[in-house]
């Protein structure tokens, strides 16, 4: 029974990244990696989600977008990197975390990207350069 089990469960993110991944490989990682956390983000985005209950989750929503974003500064195609930049900035905002997404929102050079961003959180919007 893997629930009494005190073994630190594995992560997507966790796992190491076998020779280079391509952009699009990366991209799909970054996918997995936002999708996965995005639980934990939701979790510690709640209101009573600052207590120290939620400490595990909160460690987990950092790790993930940290592994996230050193993924994405190694990707070399601007939209592919952008799309990405993307699916890190919406966990960020499901973590209530809007310093690194407002900085992260900022590195998005696409203004298709950039807008669909906007509309999905408008608070954002005061981020225009």
């Amino acid at each position: 029974m893997w629930w009494f089990s005190k073994a630190k469960r594995k992560e997507v993110w966790d796992d190491p990244v076998e020779g280079q991944l391509g952009d699009i490989e990366a991209a799909q990682k970054i996918r997995a990696i936002c999708r996965t956390a995005a639980d934990s983000a939701e979790r510690i985005g709640a209101p009573d989600g600052r207590s120290t209950k939620h400490q595990g989750e909160r460690e987990r929503y950092e790790r993930a977008a940290r592994a996230a974003m050193e993924i994405a500064m190694k990707v070399s195609d601007e939209l592919v990197r952008d799309s990405a930049v993307r699916e890190i900035v919406s966990l960020c905002m499901k973590a209530n975390n809007m310093k690194t997404a407002r900085t992260l929102f900022r590195a998005i050079q696409a203004s298709s990207i950039k807008a669909e961003v906007l509309k999905e959180y408008p608070t954002l919007q005061g981020e225009l350069p």
